[in-house]
């Protein structure tokens, strides 16, 4: 027994000695370096926005210690990118921090990291002349001579119009103070300090065109008396916290169109996060809402894609205006981490409109109001996390802080030859508390199936002053729901199912619609290619 303690006491202490020992032996670099990759693309960036860190794994296959001589960016000082091996920053001098490093050590079948970003000036005077967008490259470098080995860097970059707020130094505290919205709140005819941080657009900003994408920091509001107008194909970025709002008495008008060959919504407008890279491509809640405040007039939205953000749309107030206060059409909206569209107590007109992929409802009309859908597609297939709501939600009242509770006229809320669907059941909620409650599905697919609920309160389904000529339950045959294509296929249960007396003549896509045997939603339906 003494023994064995003692070898183990002995075994223990050479691991130790060996786990700690500085006497390492590194051969010069041989030139054989292998690498993950051998070109780092860093995904597109907007001029002057920081890029994400992407990393490079270079491996030493040999079975001996190495020292790599020089590790550096070709353009060296001038380059654009920033270099961090493993944690070390490489400074030589102040103008070369990341980008030149020397001596570095790789044990034997080891590996190391190689991290980078860049910030790139579209203007740069390393860049020249530049147009709109500009590939910017470069190459790490490993060792010189005849055993250099190299990996390409590439960027695409963009320039862009920037829209931000104003900062003004505190000089007591040495922090910056931003500029926030002031705008008459509470209608009494005063304008009120909001603590939303942001800035009315001046006269020469109020037309969003094609030539450069837009990006947006804060709010960019939208003044009384004026009107935003976004052409077709313009690309509209918000940082987080970000977004769009229309006050009293201001007009946004979003213009999209199809592309030449109908096949696609190139032309169309798209309004999203300000970070490119794919990870963000579907992630929601990066950015607000685009806000139709009290009293805003006459919004149009044609062609349009709203993704990733918090509410997609949120209208408020004027549901008797003689216009609708909100008019959409050939539009979708998806991956919002909240409601696709909130309306509470307004108007909205819509037509061939897709939503889906909400992390509460995909459409909620609260607080009373009046809505007139047609041809349009209310699906949920959020799988993100768990959504209190259904796809489709309306009611007449909202609750205070002290639980009191406010109702509101639903004038009218009809429902013409729409898909309403999700991976939940039931997908729709109709709740009253008032008296004047008008609403109506016609020729629509609805998912509700619901022993418990159906047949009681709002959910009478034969009864044709409130639901006329639906089919329920029955597959809508989306193309891909989770990946937000939404069209029907041939075996759709929305095929052939709408009235004519609701009929739009073509569908998002510009594809006719038949007029005898008429699909619900905005899509007619096609065969999927396997």
């Amino acid at each position: 027994m003494k023994r064995l303690l003692s070898f183990l006491l002995c075994f223990g202490i050479l691991i130790f000695w060996s786990s700690c020992r500085d006497d390492f032996e590194f051969s010069p670099n041989t030139g054989n370096l292998q690498f993950a990759k051998d070109t780092i693309y860093l995904d597109t960036v907007f001029s002057t926005i920081g890029s994400s860190t992407y990393n490079l794994k270079v491996y030493n296959r040999s079975d001996t210690d190495i020292v790599i001589p020089t590790i550096q960016l070709e353009n060296g000082e001038n380059s654009l990118y920033r270099m961090n091996i493993d944690g070390s920053a490489g400074v030589q001098n102040d103008e070369q921090i990341g980008k030149f490093f020397e001596d570095v050590e790789l044990l034997a079948n080891d590996s190391l990291f190689i991290f980078i970003e860049t910030t790139i000036d579209i203007n740069s005077p390393h860049l020249g002349a530049l147009e709109n967008q500009f590939l910017y490259t470069d190459k790490i470098l490993f060792d010189s001579g005849s055993i250099q080995q190299d990996v390409d860097v590439v960027t695409l970059v963009k320039d862009a119009v920037f829209i931000y707020p104003n900062r003004e130094l505190n000089e007591e505290d040495n922090t910056y103070i931003i500029e926030t919205l002031t705008f008459d709140v509470d209608g009494d005819g005063t304008p009120d300090e909001t603590a939303l941080q942001g800035r009315f657009l001046t006269d020469e900003e109020l037309t969003f065109t094609n030539e450069k994408p837009y990006v947006i920091y804060g709010y960019a509001g939208v003044d009384a008396g004026k009107t935003l107008i976004m052409e077709a194909g313009a690309r509209v970025h918000f940082h987080a916290d970000s977004g769009i709002i229309v006050t009293d008495g201001a007009t946004l008008n979003i213009n999209g169109d199809l592309s030449a060959d109908q096949d696609t919504l190139e032309n169309e407008v798209i309004l999203q996060g300000d970070r490119l890279e794919p990870l963000y491509e579907d992630i929601p809640g990066q950015w607000g809402t685009i806000w139709f405040y009290n009293g805003s007039e006459n919004n149009s939205i044609n062609y349009a894609t709203i993704k990733n953000a918090t509410i997609g749309i949120l209208s408020e107030g004027n549901q008797n205006a003689i216009n609708d206060k909100l008019t959409i059409t050939n539009s979708q909206i998806y991956n919002v981490s909240s409601f696709g569209i909130l309306g509470r107590a307004t108007s909205i007109k819509a037509e061939n409109l897709v939503i889906n992929n909400c992390g509460q409802s995909s459409f909620a009309g609260t607080f009373g109001g009046k809505y007139n859908f047609t041809h349009c597609t209310i699906a949920n297939y959020w799988n993100t996390s768990f959504r209190d709501y259904t796809a489709l939600l309306l009611n007449d009242f909202l609750v205070d802080e002290n639980n009191t509770v406010f109702t509101n006229e639903l004038s009218e809320a009809n429902f013409n030859n729409c898909i309403i669907y999700g991976n939940d059941n039931p997908e729709l909620t109709i709740e009253n508390e008032g008296s004047v409650f008008n609403f109506k599905f016609n020729n629509c697919l609805i998912r509700f199936d619901n022993d418990i609920l159906e047949n009681t309160g709002n959910y009478v389904f034969n009864d044709t002053n409130f639901f006329e000529g639906n089919i329920f339950n029955q597959l809508p045959d989306f193309e891909d729901p989770y990946e937000n294509l939404m069209r029907i296929g041939f075996e759709s249960g929305a095929k052939g199912i709408g009235s004519s007396d609701y009929l739009i003549n073509l569908d998002i896509l510009g594809d006719v619609r038949s007029s005898s045997a008429i699909d619900a939603g905005a899509y007619i339906h096609t065969t999927f290619e396997d």
